[in-house]
């Protein structure tokens, strides 16, 4: 009996082989018309996973705008007046824990650069307040 159920097993498997054989065959319109008529016949609908399919190839183009509230900012300090370099200096060391005096005054005179990357909205928002309150011009991104 066990041969019996290994030979159905296998016709089985071969019928399914044969089929998506078939299927890797159809254009796309055919596709979709199969899609339609199983859908009719089963009583089903294929819209949700359909749409998700179909946004996934262009998710790079379509997810800007539908993209949620930012979560990361990066902090760039745009432009810093001759006479308030020393005082943004010092800020910039403030805000980037563990950055050198001369790296600081490197970051400052080479503006608009980044002082932080990827930062929270609480401590971009903090670093931006420190750095304008120092005499810098700062951008949020």
């Amino acid at each position: 009996m066990a041969a019996a159920g290994d030979e159905t097993k296998g016709k089985n498997m071969a019928e399914l082989a044969s089929l998506v054989e078939q299927l890797s065959k159809l254009t796309v319109i055919e596709t979709a018309d199969l899609v339609k008529k199983l859908e009719e016949a089963w009583g089903v609908s294929a819209a949700a996973p359909v749409a998700v399919a179909a946004a996934a190839p262009g998710a790079g183009a379509a997810a800007a705008p539908a993209a949620e509230a930012k979560t990361t900012f990066d902090v760039i300090l745009a432009a810093v007046p001759a006479d308030k370099k020393i005082s943004v200096i010092k800020a910039v060391r403030e805000v980037k824990a563990g950055l050198g005096l001369a790296d600081a005054k490197a970051l400052v005179e080479g503006a608009p650069k980044p002082v932080l990357e990827g930062a929270n909205k609480a401590d971009a928002d903090a670093a931006k307040k420190k750095l304008e309150d120092a005499g810098g011009k700062v951008e949020l991104k």
